[in-house]
Order: structure tokens, then sequence, then C-alpha cells
């Protein structure tokens, strides 16, 4: 099985430039070199730092002569002090470019720090919203090569990074064109190693991304069809990483299914993101998690103005009864299999976040993409119901 994945290569240029592939990790030196970039800042997060994986990768470095400098202070939700302490680390080093190579965390610190490598403004300044992004000096951002370590966030083709903002306590998505990686380097056999929870929940925020994205009301029929694929290749490959975390084939097509979500949310978000925020700014929950465990409360919140959209992605799943029903019944029982607990009290969200996570839902910039219009009052019922688990 390992040999016969182990073939399973491509070079693609969707959205930009992926080498994927099993050992093409061999290759970082050659894309660093091929991004304009001589000497990297190497971010990542302090549970990876001491892992083979990083090890490897900078072997990679070393043999090429490459000089580079490891920054690894990132907090599972990154932090303004992260990217203060990761700038401070790129400058000192004099560092030309980033490699952002892990999960979620080390990737949108990573990115964040090229972006604002040689930026003259605050980075609340780029917050996504209105144009803000036309504010920054295009100039000034570093490129950057990413390397994806988990199956979940995809933000290795995305143009934007989270980063929670301590005076409210907000999770902020800073956004520009050119935060998105020159080069990406998708090695499954980096994921090998993940334990099987991590494998789960990153898995889900995957499936989250492409299943909000096929739901919102915007136009994007690019994002549509590549959500419905997205989706497949969860349904499928998931279970499967989970159950046997060595099988290379799932692995490989988790990967792929992952930078599939990131690209189908350029059609949208919606309430399980809006909603998974707050929890993880407020009581610092994992974001595929926190995902997972609102999905289905959110899928029934929006089932009456979905019904055919939900009908659709029934049949292409071939679900039983292929109906909107059917959506959520496969939701559910998949989050049984995975070992997703059923409510937000269990990942210890209870009702003392109210009203502060129903505001700050409301006001997220994923919500603007939801199906149906939420606002707080709308939000408070929704948490409740997965506080107490009435779907």
């Amino acid at each position: 099985m390992l040999d016969q994945y182990a073939s399973l290569t491509a070079n693609w240029s969707y959205p930009t430039a992926i080498r994927f592939g099993a050992g093409r990790i061999s290759e970082l030196a050659d894309a660093v070199k091929a991004a304009g970039i001589t000497s990297p800042l190497f971010v990542t997060d302090p549970g990876l730092v001491t892992l083979p994986v990083v090890a490897k990768a900078l072997g990679v470095l070393d043999a090429a002569g490459l000089a580079y400098t490891v920054f690894s202070k990132v907090d599972g939700n990154p932090t303004l002090a992260n990217l203060d302490d990761g700038l401070a680390a790129y400058r000192a080093g004099g560092h030309d470019g980033v490699i952002a190579f892990g999960g979620g965390s080390g990737m949108d610190i990573g990115k964040t720090i090229a972006f604002m490598a040689r930026q003259t403004r605050p980075v609340w300044d780029f917050e996504d919203r209105e144009d803000w992004w036309t504010r920054a000096d295009p100039n000034g951002i570093a490129p950057i090569v990413a390397v994806p370590t988990t199956s979940g966030t995809g933000s290795e083709v995305g143009r934007a990074a989270v980063i929670t903002d301590p005076a409210d306590h907000t999770k902020k998505i800073i956004f520009h064109p050119k935060m998105q990686p020159k080069i990406v380097i998708e090695d499954p056999e980096l994921t090998l190693g993940l334990p099987p929870k991590i494998t789960a929940w990153t898995g889900m925020d995957a499936l989250s991304h492409s299943l909000e994205a096929w739901s919102s009301p915007f136009f994007h029929p690019q994002s549509a069809g590549i959500a419905l694929e997205g989706m497949r290749l969860v349904k499928d490959w998931l279970p499967i990483a989970v159950k046997d975390g060595s099988r290379l084939d799932a692995r490989s097509y988790m990967l792929i299914a992952s930078s599939m979500g990131a690209v189908a949310f350029q059609k949208g978000l919606g309430a399980m993101h809006a909603m998974s925020h707050p929890c993880s700014s407020l009581r610092g929950t994992h974001h595929g998690l926190t995902n997972a465990v609102v999905m289905p409360y959110v899928l029934a919140h929006n089932a009456p103005v979905i019904t055919d959209k939900l009908a659709a992605l029934a049949r292409y799943l071939d679900l039983p009864g292929q109906s909107a029903a059917s959506v959520i019944d496969w939701v559910l029982a998949l989050r049984v299999e995975l070992g997703i607990p059923h409510t937000l009290k269990e990942i210890g969200v209870d009702e003392s976040v109210l009203p502060d996570a129903a505001r700050m839902a409301e006001h997220d910039p994923s919500n603007g993409g939801n199906p149906i219009a939420i606002g707080e009052k709308e939000y408070e019922t929704l948490f409740r119901r997965a506080i107490e688990g009435t779907v």
C-alpha cells in the first residue's frame, strides 16, 4: 500500500505552485531558492520543533548550505505576542523570506511575519474588512514557502491568517493576496505521525471548510465544485486515516482534501466558523474540534434554506435517503465514529461564555457567508443548543 501511493505525485498550479507527493520534502531547498529566498526564517510550533519531521526538513536546508533561523514561539491559537516575537527574530536574522512549516498555527504566524516584514502600519490595519488590504505596501511582503504537516486548515494555499487580538480576545483575519505562499510542498509522509485525535480534529476542519462553502449563498461555481469533491474525499478517507495512520493513501487524499477546502471557502464560510472562533479565543479550544462539535447544530439551523443543496450533496456522497436529513445524520454518525464529543460543554465551553460569544459570533467575518442571516440572539440560541446537545 505504501509503495503504491508513494508514486502518487504531481505538480499543480492551482491556486499556487504545489509540489505534491511522498518524499518531496527533499525539494525544500530547491523550492526556497525558486521562491527567491536566500536566508529563510523557519517558522513552526513548539510541538513540532523537536520532532524528526523538522529535523529532516532542516537537514535538507543544511545539505544545500542555506542559512536559516528556527522560530517556534507559537501558541495553539496564535497571538499578537507571537507575531511580535517572530518579527523580531526575522529582523534580527536579516532574513528575506519565510518557510511556514506545520499546522494552522505555524502557518498563520509564518505567513503574517512575511506579510508584516517591512510594513510601517500595525497589523490590525490590515484586517479583512472592506478594502483594508490595499493599505499594505506589496513590496514590503516577503516570499513564503509553505509545508503543511496536518490535513485541516489548508492555510498553505490561503491568502490570509488568523491572529488573536489581546485587546478584546477576538480572532482577526489578516488578508492580502501576496500572503499566498509562492510554493507549497505537500508531502503526505510528513503527516504519518499525526495522532488519531489530531487527525480527526483537523480532518473535520477540512470538512467544515468545504461544507460551509457549499452552503454559502454566494455565487462561485468553481469553489462549489471543489467543495463537493473535497467532501467526498473526507467521507472516503478520514475514517481510514484515523483508524490507521500509517496508510499513505488516506494521508495523501486527506492532505489534498485540506487544500481543496481552503480553496473552496473563497466562496464563503458561515456560522460554524463564527461560533468556533469565540470558543477558541475565550476558552482555548482546538479550532477543528470546535467546528466538528458545532457542525450538526449549524446544519440543522440552516437546513430550511439549503434543503436542495444538502440533498444534492447527499446524492453526490451516495448517502442513504439522499436528503438534507441524510447529511445531518451522516455528520452525526461520522462524529461518533471519530470520537468527537457531542456538546461544547464536553470541550470546556459552557453558558459562562454567553453573551460574549454570541456577540463575537455576530461580528465575526465568517458570519456574512451563512445562508441565513444570524444575529446575536440567534447565536445565543445556537450556542445553548450546542452546549446542551439539542440538535
